[in-house]
């Protein structure tokens, strides 16, 4: 019985995958963005940055969800797909967390750093591309893991908007007629969650390693 449930439940990991790999492209942008952006000389472009992230970290990500998937057609003129909303909201609310990781990281990099850059005339661009990036990124990574984990969970949320994702198919085969069944339904649930989390958690210490490698750290130990 608990291999049919996990069957029906894989159904929904095409959804789920999908959605969590498109927020997190989403989040990425939105976070480097966001970051640099509340970093920028311009004021204007701190303002806007530190406005979208105020925003979007502080209001319900399932308020969010409903805006955009029942409101904002109503002012744009057309309709997004379920799946389209929900990887726009995932985006959107998981990058103005990651803003502030961004954000944290570049000023962690010490001071010198900053100023040897300035020393060899690099323009801007180039002390952030060739010296402080290489650097943050290692402070990034693991705050960085934990915010994807956060939005593969949170991806159980669009099930509120009929994407037929993991949490979808559980709630489809919790029927009356299982009834006796719903502790299997949810582990089977859990354990497909489980299974996503350690790829992605696998995928971003290879990711760590590599980048403390590139600015000549010691490999991060697992």
């Amino acid at each position: 019985m608990f291999a049919y449930f996990l069957s029906v439940l894989a159904q929904g990991v095409p959804a789920t995958v999908a959605a969590t790999l498109g927020g997190i492209v989403l989040c990425v942008v939105l976070s480097f963005a966001a970051g640099l952006g509340m970093l920028a000389p311009q004021r204007w472009v701190r303002v806007l940055a530190r406005s979208y992230v105020e925003v979007w970290r502080g209001t319900s990500e399932v308020v969010q969800l409903f805006w955009i998937f029942f409101a904002l057609p109503l002012l744009i003129g057309f309709e997004l797909l379920p799946l389209w909303a929900g990887i726009l909201v995932l985006g959107l609310n998981h990058g103005a967390y990651g803003g502030e990781i961004v954000r944290g990281a570049i000023l962690a990099v010490p001071r010198e750093q900053h100023e040897c850059a300035v020393a060899l005339s690099f323009t801007r661009l180039q002390r952030l591309r060739r010296v402080i990036l290489p650097q943050a990124l290692v402070e990034m990574v693991p705050p960085f893991t934990n915010l994807f984990i956060q939005l593969l969970k949170a991806s159980a949320l669009l099930s509120l908007i009929f994407v037929h994702e993991i949490t979808y198919q559980g709630q489809v085969i919790l029927s009356p007629s299982f009834t006796g069944q719903t502790v299997w339904i949810y582990l089977a649930m859990l354990a497909l969650y489980l299974v996503l989390a350690a790829l992605i958690a696998g995928g971003m210490r290879a990711l760590e390693r590599r980048a403390a490698a590139a600015v000549g750290r010691e490999p991060v130990d697992d």
